[in-house]
């Protein structure tokens, strides 16, 4: 008799295991001749090393498959200790599913130019996103970093947008400086928690594995096998525009989002997007899509005010 140790720090254990250990007892029931300790972050399994070597494999599939898709049942409990994990993994039907966001939510493209997106950062190292609010843009580019970080082609998102006022006060909102700034952040983060579940989010922000930060904070960093996102960036200037795009690192995929018709800066100051638009197009690794009102997911009435405003 032999015991191994399986370490599921990070883990969301109440999911794998279900409810009241159920998935758990399933598992047990399976490999009847393995004994089965669990506690805390471990599970600790007794037996012969065959059994033990399977029973790993199996919770090794069974994290593999909630880390893709953010839940588990008894039906997917069952195939994975019944099937391989070529056969369990390999699903046609989700082909357009950018990632497997929280309580089922498949977060896809829904429009044409959102699909251009996917499809334009497969072949290009920086994309640009331009459209009017409602679009999708920074949903859609946020869902392309969680897929990459899933799918272990990057190491790190970093998030990014100028702290720039659009007629509030900076100064007089309360707190420290990261608390005056969270609220200019707060789609990004609406994202996240959307996509990754909430211990695991909280995990990776504390480990720096997601990081979201104003764009000062990037001055003098060099972003390697990273998925970088600037949005808003109709608010950065020429050179702080200059400044984020000359971060980029070996591995890494840059998206800048943004609304041209949405510019608060001074008006004596050209936007950087603006001048990245005049200035980059045509060189090969740099992509534009430009998204418009047919883009628009949110209520129907957004769609009718932007063509009023225009």
């Amino acid at each position: 008799m032999q015991q191994k140790t399986i370490d599921l720090s990070g883990v969301d254990i109440l999911t794998l295991f279900g409810p009241r250990s159920k998935f758990l007892k399933i598992i047990q029931a399976h490999f009847s001749k393995v004994k089965f300790v669990h506690r805390g972050t471990t599970l600790s399994i007794i037996g012969e090393e065959k059994e033990l070597d399977m029973v790993e494999s199996k919770m090794g599939s069974l994290v593999k498959y909630l880390d893709k898709y953010n839940s588990l049942t008894e039906g997917n409990v069952m195939n994975i200790l019944s099937k391989s994990e070529d056969e369990m993994f390999f699903d046609s039907s989700g082909d357009e599913v950018i990632v497997y966001g929280n309580k089922g939510l498949l977060v896809k493209a829904r429009t044409v130019n959102q699909r251009r997106m996917v499809e334009s950062i497969v072949d290009n190292d920086m994309l640009f996103a331009i459209g009017p609010a409602g679009t999708g843009k920074t949903y859609t580019a946020v869902a392309l970093a969680v897929r990459a970080l899933k799918n272990k082609e990057v190491r790190r998102i970093v998030l990014t947008r100028p702290a720039v006022e659009a007629g509030e006060n900076l100064g007089f909102l309360p707190g420290d400086l990261k608390d005056k700034l969270d609220p200019y952040l707060q789609p990004l983060y609406d994202g996240l928690r959307d996509m990754i579940p909430k211990e695991k989010l909280e995990e990776y922000l504390e480990e720096g594995i997601i990081q979201i930060a104003p764009l000062a904070f990037m001055r003098g960093r060099t972003l390697d096998k990273a998925f970088v996102i600037l949005d808003e960036a109709q608010n950065t200037t020429e050179n702080q525009m200059k400044m984020f795009l000359t971060r980029m690192g070996k591995s890494a995929k840059f998206i800048i989002t943004g609304d041209i018709s949405q510019i608060d800066l001074p008006k004596h100051q050209r936007s950087g997007l603006s001048k990245s638009i005049d200035k980059l197009g045509g060189i090969k690794g740099i992509d534009f899509v430009f998204l418009d009102e047919q883009d628009v997911i949110r209520h129907s009435l957004v769609k009718k005010i932007i063509d009023a405003f225009d």
